[in-house]
């Protein structure tokens, strides 16, 4: 993974777009074409008032998951807990809710506006163990960036 590559891009989409939902999207374009092993790569935003994530931008297959309850699976905790989780390996977690038998590994990261966590960036790998500390501080960044149109 070449970071400062990846962040000269990401920074540019920004610069680029006018529109959040074609920035949104590039980004996942971006890092699914980029990280081998970034299979699918998505935003998911608090549904309104509810206490509900729902889907926006993503690239990957389809999902079934458009709309997740907070405290289930990884993005929910994640919605609850305001703190980045990497799972390494899905098998090893009891609360995790199944997006195809091919998901080995997940990390989701949240998204802050005004110290409110207002949604995440996931992503699912296919292969076991891939995450470092590298995609955490690059997605953290990322996340930074989107926070600033929201």
């Amino acid at each position: 993974m070449n970071t400062p590559l990846l962040k000269e891009s990401v920074n540019n989409i920004f610069k680029r777009h006018s529109s959040n939902e074609k920035t949104l999207q590039e980004i996942c374009d971006l890092l699914k074409q980029n990280i081998s092993y970034y299979n699918w790569v998505g935003f998911y935003f608090k549904n309104g008032n509810k206490e509900e994530l729902k889907l926006a931008q993503f690239a990957g297959e389809l999902t079934e998951h458009t709309i997740i309850p907070f405290g289930k699976g990884i993005c929910g905790q994640v919605a609850v807990s305001n703190k980045n989780f990497v799972v390494q390996d899905v098998s090893s977690q009891d609360n995790y809710i199944s997006c195809g038998w091919k998901v080995k590994s997940e990390i989701v990261i949240p998204i802050f506006v005004k110290n409110k966590n207002i949604g995440q960036i996931d992503i699912d790998s296919h292969s076991v163990n891939p995450f470092t500390k590298e995609d955490e501080v690059l997605l953290e960044f990322i996340c930074e960036k989107v926070s600033q149109i929201l």
